[in-house]
This record gives structure tokens, C-alpha cells and sequence, in this order.
């Protein structure tokens, strides 16, 4: 095929593979040399002699992270928030992204609302009055507390109703036409030719409840009830030396921040790029026809 192409195009196209070659190897290295300094020993990592595989390979820092039931409780909560959470999300952006998706005609109040989500992502109210919100709606130390404050994400809404607005005005004028009211017309031909968006905003949703852990150190009152990034994160990064046992101790000698942390990054990672492939090309559709509009 590359023969009826003129040489300039040939020589844009090998230089485009090139390039894209070049950038996906530096997109891998950073993670196969936190995965080698996460099976490499402590005196290794600290002397600087890991790079791309392990030396003096070992699983003390996986060990470290993993041995302690509170390490298995963590996965527990993150897995019922990602359970719980993502649904949510998914059904406030379907629900707020539909209306605002129509035409001003169809909808009068549709530039007004659509202005009060767009206003708190330029601005916010804050930490404490965020925290005083939960606080006093009784739904602190509580899984709630880190689904509720952001039930609706503001820009997986604007993607969907890009998408949404796409879509042929017909096949929603022929489903009223035959009788077909809002909710059928939303359930039985919007969300079935919106797979693509809706895989991309599941993968929002999920990466963003799987990472968050600010949230979980501020609205927990136990470390029992900490999400895995809030729990590794106390752990591993502060340290703090209150949630150790003895046997904690002894393997810091084995361990260091190094391959303490490159452990920690690769399982925080570990669910999301075994997830990404299978929602990939979904991924990649979903991105380009949901910010295109006419």
C-alpha cells in the first residue's frame, strides 16, 4: 500500500512511526524500572543500582505491603466504593447529562443549569466547609462519605451530553413519534448507542474512586475503615509508627522509601492496567466523538 504513496508522504509516515515508537518506550520505562526497584533489595535501591531488573531479587517490600490484614480490609472498602460509587456516578451523569443535552427550544432552563455545573468547576467552597458538610449531614467514618461529595462528576456530564448531542435528532423524533416518552427513549436508544462514552466515563469513574485517598484519611475516623490508597499511604509513606506491630518494625531494615513506595505505586496501579486493555477501544471512541459537537 505504502507504494502509491508519494515519497514525502512515506517519509511523514515513517517518521510518525518512529516518533510514536519512541514516545511509547518512554511511556514504559518509568514503569518497568518502579517494577524492577519494587523486587530489588533495599541496599540496591539505596545504592542506585536498579534500573531496568531487579537485583538481589526479593519480595520484602510486597511483604511489607501486603502481610498485615489491615492491607486486605483496605481492598475491601476500595473495592465496596468503587462498587458503590461508580454506579452512582454513572447514573447522576446520564441522568443530569440528558436534559442538558437538548436544545433550548426543547428546554428553556437548559443554559441555566448547565451554568451551575460549569461554575463549581472554576470554583469551589473549600476544604473545611466540605468537611463541615459532611460532617453535619451524619455521614462521617462512613463509605458515603467518600461517594456523596462527588456523586456528579462535572466533566464525565460534559462529555456524555457532547455525545448525546451527536447523536441523529431523527431516531429521538421517531421513538416519539411511536409513542416512546423520555425514559424509553434514554434507555432504549441513547444509553445502547453510547457504549463508547459510557466505557470512557466508567473508566473516569473507576480510576478516580481506586486513586482518591485524601478523602479517606480526612472523613475516617479508623484505619479499619481506610481505602487502599489512604491505608498504603499512611503506611508506607508517613509511616505511621502507631499502625505498626513489632514485626512491622523489623522489616523496615529490610525495606526503604524506595522500594517501599515502588511497590505501593505498582499495586495502586496493578486493577487499572489490567482493566484499560479491555476498555481501550472503547476508551479512544468515546474520547474523540464525545468532545466533537456540531
Amino acid at each position: 500500500m505504502l507504494e502509491h504513496y508519494t515519497f514525502s508522504r512515506r517519509l511523514f509516515l515513517g517518521f510518525n512511526y518512529v516518533f510514536l515508537a519512541c514516545l511509547g518506550i518512554l511511556c514504559i520505562l518509568p514503569i518497568i524500572h518502579v517494577l524492577a526497584l519494587s523486587f530489588s533489595s533495599s541496599n540496591a535501591a539505596q545504592a542506585g543500582y536498579v534500573k531496568l531488573w531487579p537485583v538481589q531479587f526479593t519480595l520484602s517490600s510486597y511483604d511489607f505491603v501486603t502481610h498485615k490484614a489491615a492491607f486486605w480490609k483496605s481492598i475491601i472498602v476500595t473495592l465496596k466504593r468503587v462498587g458503590i460509587g461508580v454506579p452512582f456516578n454513572m447514573l447522576l451523569t446520564v441522568l443530569v447529562a440528558y436534559p442538558l443535552a437538548k436544545e433550548v427550544g426543547k428546554f428553556p432552563m437548559r443554559t441555566f443549569y448547565a451554568w451551575i455545573f460549569v461554575v463549581t468547576i472554576l470554583f469551589g467552597g473549600g476544604l473545611i466547609p466540605l468537611y463541615m458538610t459532611v460532617k453535619y449531614t451524619g455521614i462521617m467514618d462512613s463509605l458515603w462519605a467518600m461517594v456523596l461529595p462527588g456523586a456528579v462528576p462535572v466533566f464525565n456530564v460534559i462529555l456524555l451530553l457532547n455525545f448525546f448531542r451527536g447523536l441523529p435528532k431523527e431516531l429521538e423524533e421517531a421513538a416519539f413519534m411511536d409513542g416512546a416518552g423520555h425514559w424509553t427513549t434514554l434507555w432504549r436508544i441513547f444509553l445502547p448507542l453510547s457504549l463508547p462514552a459510557l466505557a470512557t466515563i466508567t473508566l473516569f469513574a473507576t480510576v478516580g474512586h481506586w486513586n482518591s485517598w485524601f478523602d479517606g484519611i480526612i472523613y475516617m475516623n479508623s484505619p479499619d475503615h481506610y481505602p487502599l490508597q489512604s491505608y498504603l499511604q499512611t503506611v508506607v509513606i508517613n509511616r505511621d509508627l502507631t499502625l505498626m506491630s513489632s514485626s512491622d518494625m523489623k522489616s523496615l531494615t529490610e525495606v526503604n522509601d524506595r522500594t517501599a513506595k515502588a511497590a505501593q505505586i505498582f499495586l495502586g496501579a496493578l486493577p487499572i492496567l489490567l482493566v484499560y486493555p479491555f476498555l481501550q477501544r472503547f476508551f479512544m471512541k468515546g474520547i474523540v466523538l464525545g468532545s466533537v459537537k456540531e
